[in-house]
């Protein structure tokens, strides 16, 4: 499909999950149960076949870690200053900005618009993002707040480095996404065949993930809503879509990046926040309103931006 095909595509199917859930044609346990499915089972299977399967040769690894995570510290810091000193909020509000300004949706929705748009290879490439992604800003969420909540004189966290450290790793380790990428890449190390039968029962489940992830998103959209705060989630959004893939395709064409991973690498940094912001917010008690309304805005914000930024890399990068 052509870019506007695929963009009227993935933000249709959002559309019109979004409107299932509003006139109740499907109650929002659906919803519920359709990211339970994406998230457990066709996103992980999806993310091992391709760490079996897929051919990574040229995509330099550390150079697109590099390029992609220049962009998260300068829109996380960028949130966090936000936050704090044009809102008046606390430290810990300062993590959950940062998060939602820096926290890419690259599974429910970078997922099927890259498939889209560039297909395999470039999922491929995506997933080398998506490898160390979660684990990196889950640590860093969680090891700023802890310090954040020292900073604020609240101290109902972890009292200790060790207890802090071993919580995240029982985390990281529950997590299927890790599973699901930790079992591919052991899989290809050892060298193993995969049966004729349990690829096509994999490629099967995982090929669902795309849509199911998108219908599942648009009837969060609707549970989630926007409720106060809306100023400073409109800034968390424009430093979400448009300062962090800025800052990444100023660090691809200095780097020197393969052209087809600097677009991925700029399309994936141009990406809104997704649930996992809220999530944290949740955990840590505080600017769940800010998560909530910064994900919801930056969504329907980056059927736009996201446009724009494909076309900016394909101009640019061929």
């Amino acid at each position: 499909m052509s870019l506007i095909q695929t963009i009227i595509v993935v933000f249709g199917v959002i559309a019109i999950a979004y409107a299932a859930a509003h006139f109740k044609l499907l109650d929002e346990r659906v919803g519920d149960g359709l990211s339970d499915f994406v998230f457990m089972i066709a996103a992980p299977l999806l993310l091992f076949r391709t760490m079996v399967t897929a051919d990574f040769h040229g995509a330099a690894p550390w150079s697109l870690w590099i390029a992609y995570f220049s962009g998260v510290v300068v829109a996380w810091a960028a949130s966090d200053l936000a936050i704090k000193y044009m809102f008046g909020r606390d430290n810990r509000a300062g993590v959950v900005a940062g998060v939602s300004g820096s926290f890419s949706n690259l599974v429910f929705l970078g997922m099927p618009l890259v498939l889209g748009v560039f297909g395999q290879n470039g999922f491929a490439i995506l997933s080398l993002i998506v490898a160390i992604h979660m684990p990196i800003m889950m640590a860093a969420s969680i090891s700023l707040h802890e310090i954040a909540m020292r900073r604020d004189g609240v101290f109902s966290g972890e009292a200790h480095l060790a207890a802090v450290v071993l919580s995240f790793f029982k985390s990281l380790l529950r997590n299927p996404f890790v599973l699901g990428i930790l079992a591919g890449w052991i899989w290809r190390l050892v060298g193993l065949t995969m049966p004729q039968t349990a690829d096509a029962l994999i490629q099967t489940l995982a090929s669902v993930a795309g849509p199911v992830a998108l219908f599942a998103m648009g009837m969060g959209l609707k549970k989630f809503g926007v409720s106060g705060n809306i100023a400073a989630a409109l800034v968390m959004s424009v430093i979400k879509l448009l300062l962090m893939p800025a800052v990444v395709l100023g660090a691809v064409w200095f780097l020197g990046l393969a052209p087809f991973t600097a677009k991925i690498a700029v399309v994936a940094a141009a990406l809104p926040a997704g649930v996992n912001s809220y999530l944290i917010a949740t955990r840590f008690g505080t600017g769940q309103a800010l998560a909530s309304n910064s994900m919801v805005m930056a969504t329907a914000l980056s059927a736009v931006t996201l446009a724009f930024w494909v076309s900016v890399v394909t101009y640019i990068f061929g």
